[in-house]
């Protein structure tokens, strides 16, 4: 069975409780590695001037502490693989839906489950949706 190596499970540390258990379940049957929870201002910045991010420090959800976001890829890595990121999404949306957790996944913001109508994919950021005063966020 795949786990976590201590890099990843320090990365996951950084995240809200209810992504700590999506992911500790998640790669219980499909073998990943977690690439980034929270970012500092220098990191989120980076990202944004880069354009790995459409955000600047303190948007992102990744800026929280504990984090409401994280960067997660499936094994074997391959950044190009289109289908398998979506493949991974949909394993990881089910599992959350099973889990009664709410999270939106970077290929498809809007949540319509169409993954080609994106004008910017983040294909490995999952991020949780959190609700206030019957407001989505």
């Amino acid at each position: 069975m795949p786990k976590f190596s201590i890099s990843s499970g320090n990365k996951l540390f950084q995240c809200d409780q209810q992504l700590r258990d999506l992911f500790n379940e998640v790669v219980k049957h499909f073998d990943c590695t977690i690439i980034c929870g929270h970012r500092a201002r220098k990191e989120q910045d980076g990202a944004f001037e880069t354009g790995r991010s459409k955000l600047k420090f303190p948007q992102s959800k990744h800026n929280t502490i504990p984090s409401d976001a994280v960067d997660v890829i499936a094994y074997p890595i391959d950044w190009y693989d289109r289908e398998r990121h979506t493949y991974f999404a949909g394993f990881v949306k089910g599992m959350a839906a099973s889990m009664g957790i709410d999270i939106r996944w970077g290929g498809d913001w809007d949540g319509d489950t169409k993954v080609k109508d994106n004008s910017f994919d983040d294909l490995v950021h999952f991020e949780l949706i959190k609700y206030s005063a019957g407001k989505q966020q």
